[in-house]
């Protein structure tokens, strides 16, 4: 671990010796497993130390220049700086980085362009959408009238002409773009213009490319959305918590959404982080890296179609890929475990046009690892032996165990 790190864990050894070894625990985890969850990431030593840092003691509700409470002149200049740095980084006229997660950014911006009965239109929940895209267990399911457009039958890239139809049929107030599995670059272009047919507002949730659209790897929906919703962790690779870009016209609405209206005080300790994220991004080491994520990720899916497994597109344009066990005999749930107990770590996600689960992976963290191709076809390999079972899970353990070695996400 870095210094700064290493101080801290002596610290919290003498005060919760309990707490430093589940802590510290799961730093072996990370570093001795393979994260091949799309939507994980590992931050730099730079960010860990602006959460962990003093702002954390500050209470800030409110905006730089008009919070409610005394004191805040330091972290005032903070989020300015986390603001700026935003808004520079996605050429967007505005930005509010007190989004507390990616969900919370999504409920802000509904309550920011919506009322309660309204309709949206989204990506059904089957092929991809967030839970904030509809689900009847979310809050967007139950105060939203949401309809679900889907993927063709055939290739399952989003079938644009039933986003149109179900537009001009339903005449939402809103149309969101944006899914947690799908691999593909999604045309906001299209999107823009099926919206203006119909008079809705354009929400693009994100949440998973905006990372890629940092560093050049990825299209950027601020041109063609009224608001960007997204994390500030997956790919951006800064600390868990989320964010909002619009433009100045609804900037006031979108404020005002966030605080009062959806949650209180900002977290100063990560808006801070958030700021460091940022600068990080803006640098052409993160342009290289979000390249070589998306590189990485052609790759590995290459690779695990040449071992028999099916991958949703045939391919992906982004960090993820959605793979189906089914060719090997498996169902998500059953691969997903044994993938485990070999030490890859990876989610099941809904695939197109069926009931069983695939698995989503992602090449974000490894690739923060340093890790290239070349890895990426071992990685293949592996996996499809693990699930094969022509290599028990003890062994690939052993296997995964020497690779993480030769890439330690914190190197000392």
């Amino acid at each position: 671990m870095p210094v700064t790190q290493t101080l801290e864990a002596d610290v919290l050894r003498r005060q919760d010796p309990e707490l430093a070894e589940i802590i510290l625990g799961e730093l072996d985890r990370q570093s001795t497993t393979l994260q091949l969850i799309a939507a994980e990431n590992f931050t730099s030593p730079a960010v860990l130390a602006a959460l962990g840092s003093p702002l954390a003691n500050k209470y800030a509700e409110g905006y730089p220049g008009a919070r409610h409470h005394g004191g805040c002149e330091i972290v005032d200049v903070a989020e300015r700086l986390a603001v700026d740095r935003a808004k520079t980084l996605f050429g967007s006229a505005h930005a509010n980085v007190q989004s507390h997660s990616g969900s919370s950014a999504v409920l802000a911006a509904y309550a920011a362009l919506l009322r309660p009965g309204d309709t949206v239109l989204a990506l059904g929940l089957p092929f991809g959408g967030h839970l904030t895209h509809g689900s009847p267990a979310n809050f967007s399911g139950r105060w939203f009238d949401f309809v679900g457009y889907g993927v063709e039958a055939d290739s399952g890239l989003i079938d644009y002409a039933q986003v149109r139809t179900l537009a001009r049929t339903h005449r939402p107030k809103a149309l969101v773009c944006g899914s947690i599995a799908y691999p593909r670059h999604i045309d906001y272009a299209v999107f823009r213009e099926i919206a203006d047919e119909v008079g809705a507002y354009l929400i693009a949730d994100a949440a998973h490319p905006i990372g890629l659209v940092a560093g050049g790897a990825a299209p950027n929906p601020v041109p063609y959305a009224d608001v960007v919703c997204a994390t500030t962790h997956k790919v951006l690779r800064g600390p868990r918590g989320g964010m909002i870009l619009c433009g100045a016209e609804l900037a006031e609405r979108v404020d005002r959404a966030v605080f009062p209206f959806t949650q209180g005080g900002a977290q100063m300790h990560t808006i801070a982080a958030k700021a460091v994220a940022f600068g990080e991004a803006a640098t052409p080491a993160f342009t290289a890296y979000a390249h070589q994520v998306v590189a990485n990720a052609r790759v590995l899916a290459e690779r695990l179609a040449a071992q028999g497994l099916h991958i949703t597109t045939g391919g992906t344009d982004t960090h993820l890929l959605a793979v189906d066990p089914a060719p090997l005999g498996l169902d998500g749930r059953t691969a997903r475990g044994r993938l485990a107990a070999a030490g890859m770590v990876l989610d099941t996600c809904a695939l197109p046009h069926g009931d069983a689960r695939g698995l989503r992976l992602g090449t974000a963290a490894l690739t923060t690892q340093g890790m290239g191709e070349a890895e990426m076809v071992w990685i293949a390999d592996l996996f499809a032996g693990v699930l094969r079972e022509d290599v028990d899970a003890k062994t690939a353990r052993e296997d995964v165990r020497e690779l993480t070695g030769r890439f330690p996400p914190y190197p000392d």
